[in-house]
């Protein structure tokens, strides 16, 4: 498979949030998970002081843009490239260029790679969220989205849940 790398995708002002669900939609609908990884808007958190009292509020570090790991390819290139919204992936002409390893390490926004210590097949338990406490095997790892998929008992049938890595410890 040839790698993915990190593109930057340029979107109408104020567009970015609609942008990132329009392409996961897409993603999940043309079954573009292995090529589309990951699409984002990258968030800050800001302490305002509003009216005497501090305030902590999440803002856009790149208003005007959504970040993008994927796999260039024609039918990739054609999905972001006419999700509403989109004017242009950020790059000379209609050619778009990666982000390099330097470029993402600068943004800030990106840690590096996180090791596991848990696999497929193991027990893990919920730590935060709406699933907190609750217990789960590991159906799969998704390194791209750093997140994974368990499987939990609900009404008595076994129910697929996603979580990211933050929400979760081997039990």
């Amino acid at each position: 498979m040839v790698d993915a790398n990190w593109y930057v995708v340029h979107t109408y002002s104020g567009y970015e949030n609609k942008v990132k669900v329009d392409i996961e939609k897409t993603i999940e609908n043309r079954r573009l998970q292995e090529q589309i990884l990951e699409v984002s808007v990258p968030m800050q958190d800001i302490v305002e002081l509003k009216n005497g009292a501090k305030k902590q509020t999440a803002k856009k570090m790149f208003p005007g843009y959504v970040l993008i790991h994927m796999v260039m390819n024609d039918e990739t290139w054609y999905v972001v490239r006419n999700t509403r919204g989109v004017t242009g992936f950020v790059g000379p002409g209609s050619k778009p260029v990666p982000l390099t390893e330097e470029e993402m390490k600068t943004l800030g926004f990106r840690q590096g790679e996180i090791s596991l210590d848990f696999e497929t097949g193991d027990m893990i338990t919920v730590q935060s969220g709406v699933w907190e406490g609750t217990v789960g095997k590991v159906q799969s790892i998704n390194m791209g989205k750093q997140s994974i998929t368990i499987h939990v008992e609900m009404f008595g049938r076994e129910t697929p849940v996603e979580l990211s890595f933050s929400e979760i410890k081997r039990s």
